[in-house]
């Protein structure tokens, strides 16, 4: 559906109606394509915290612990 500035000016929300039921409308100036409107996205979902829990495995339960000092010289030599 192509129509011109001042008629989208004056009937936006017939416009915007017609977008909700899914047609997509060109706003023409001087019969080139200025701008379009188009169906939003629908919004995207935010998943719940702790929704994965018992879904995730944990290899090494000490993953998280501090390296010794050996690890550590181990680590910067490049052997670890």
């Amino acid at each position: 559906m192509n129509v011109n500035a001042s008629y989208a000016k004056a009937n936006l929300p017939e416009l915007l109606k017609a977008v909700e039921r899914g047609k997509k409308v060109t706003i023409c100036r001087y019969n080139k394509p200025v701008a379009e409107l188009v169906p939003a996205k629908p919004p995207r979902k935010i998943p719940k915290f702790g929704t994965l829990k018992g879904k995730i495995k944990i290899i090494d339960p000490n993953w998280a612990a501090p390296m010794s000092d050996e690890e550590v010289d181990a680590f910067l030599e490049g052997r670890y």
